[in-house]
């Protein structure tokens, strides 16, 4: 009942401040906050051009303080309060990270402009999917984020672990949402009579992390759409930052992070096609050359692993073979359990488990669970797997490439299960603990349960670890799905080596 009343107030008050706009809470509703100290962002469009540039290529604020930034529009801080402007159907989710809430106030502002004109023109039924396809250039999709972590205490503060590092889940949380930011502007256009493409996080390629990255120096995350096929777009960001001595020859990339989008009609939820890719510079044309080259492979290999179902019967006597080999200490364990190594443990032992009712607070400008969000918990479990493990804090490595193949959706029950899958300790000095996590949502009425996400992460330890005579036990399976899994894994890791 008291939900009925306010949503009769708000519709009130709104209708009659200003009817033809989406309802929304009204700015004086809002409690004024004290201001923060910012992040910046920029996006470069084309250069080229002298025309006023659109909201979205305007400087975009990162508010460090939740509620923090001023009031008003243009170049001040995005307000987390200000949602007058804004239709029920485009509010992110909250308690993100800061970066993420402003790009996703930035992409919104696209959404919500179209939407304006689309209205203004006589609803949104006259908005059409869109036929015209335009070419752009990936400087006009480049949006950068300079961290400023050096000067801002509260941002700083929120990105900190324990280690003075910066928090990695966090910034794969961050990533996610740069790159459908960037997708979001290669599909856009400025003609009001189309409706605006949904975006949504189709892949991640293997991310390898190259250095530690500090939370006390400033750090910048950018990128832009690399190539493009009929319906997805491929979009790289470099994370850098520049060592605290200040030696300019040394790398500044952190790491590099490759996305792969999927654009969605916004009513028939059906493939649609994007604005075409022209590359200017050396580098952009590199780089479109790479993925072009890299799509047509993927799509080989989806027909080799076709014809290899059909003609593989012959390899099964050499994988049984494999598959017994990894089981042998397994059974050992089970058969003979005081004669089993003690430098060995059974995967089953090694796993941990959390659980979550995913809540309207963490969805995407689509209502759903964003990918960000996924494997933001997923890292932070494969990071405590790893830790229990080893017995002391890991290094983090990289996050191997990752398919989105089931959405999630508010209210679902998602249950994170993870383990470590094997270790690869023949080099002493860096040896390799390989974390899986998987996604389920579980639906408990139902008596049902299906795999969201399958993440495979790998961690080290500090070399003085090692030389300080800490070892690394073996894992080992003790049933055929498990040294199954354990062979998939492997393979596909010689696969992209």
């Amino acid at each position: 009942m008291a939900t009925s009343l306010l949503s009769r107030s708000l519709l009130r008050r709104a209708t009659s401040t200003r009817a033809p706009k989406p309802i929304g809470l009204e700015p004086s509703a809002r409690v004024p906050r004290p201001p923060s100290r910012t992040a910046s962002s920029t996006s470069s469009g084309d250069p080229g051009q002298e025309s006023p540039a659109p909201a979205m290529d305007s400087p975009i604020k990162v508010v460090s303080h939740i509620g923090g930034g001023g009031s008003g529009s243009g170049g001040g801080a995005i307000d987390a309060g200000k949602s007058a402007r804004k239709p029920l159907s485009l509010w992110p989710g909250m308690y993100h990270s800061p970066v993420t809430n402003a790009l996703w106030e930035a992409r919104s502002s696209i959404f919500e402009r179209m939407m304006d004109a689309g209205a203004g023109a006589g609803g949104d039924q006259q908005q059409r999917a869109p036929t015209e396809l335009l070419t752009k250039t990936p400087a006009q999709s480049r949006t950068s984020i300079v961290y400023k972590f050096a000067t801002d205490d509260i941002l700083r503060e929120q990105y900190r672990d324990p280690w003075n590092e910066v928090r990695i889940g966090k910034l794969l949380e961050d990533l996610d949402a740069l790159a459908g930011t960037i997708a979001v502007k290669h599909c856009s256009d400025e003609d009001s009579t189309t409706r605006p493409l949904l975006v949504v996080t189709a892949s991640v390629d293997k991310m390898v992390l190259k250095k530690p990255i500090r939370v006390d120096t400033d750090l910048k995350i950018a990128g832009a759409v690399t190539y493009v096929g009929r319906s997805s777009i491929d979009i790289q960001i470099e994370v850098t930052q520049v060592d605290q001595d200040g030696d300019s020859q040394s790398d500044p990339t952190a790491l590099t992070a490759n996305f792969t989008f999927v654009a969605r009609d916004s009513i028939t939820g059906k493939s649609a096609p994007v604005n075409r890719l022209s590359p200017e510079t050396e580098r952009e044309k590199q780089l479109f050359g790479e993925r072009e080259a890299r799509d047509k492979m993927r799509k080989r290999k989806r027909e080799e692993l076709k014809e290899g179902l059909q003609n593989g019967i012959h390899k099964l006597h050499a994988e049984a073979e494999r598959l017994n080999m990894l089981l042998a200490e397994g059974r050992v364990f089970s058969d003979f359990p005081a004669l089993a190594d003690r430098d060995s443990i059974l995967l089953k032992d090694t796993r941990l488990e959390n659980a979550l009712v995913c809540q309207p607070q963490q969805r995407n400008l689509h209502g759903r669970i964003f990918g960000g969000f996924l494997m933001h918990r997923a890292f932070e479990l494969a990071f405590s797997t790893a830790y229990a493990f080893v017995g002391q804090r890991p290094s983090f490595l990289e996050v191997d490439h990752v398919d989105f193949l089931k959405p999630v959706d508010v209210g679902d029950f998602l249950r994170f299960k993870s383990c470590v899958l094997y270790t690869q300790l023949d080099n002493p000095e860096q040896p390799l603990v390989n974390v899986e996590v998987v996604a389920h949502v579980t639906r408990p009425e139902l008596r049902k349960s299906e795999v969201s996400n399958t993440f495979h992460f790998t961690f080290t330890v500090s070399s003085d670890a090692s030389k300080n005579g800490l070892k690394i036990r073996n894992v080992v399976p003790s049933t055929e799905e498990e040294a199954r899994r354990i062979l998939e894994r492997m393979d596909a890791e010689a696969l992209c080596n």
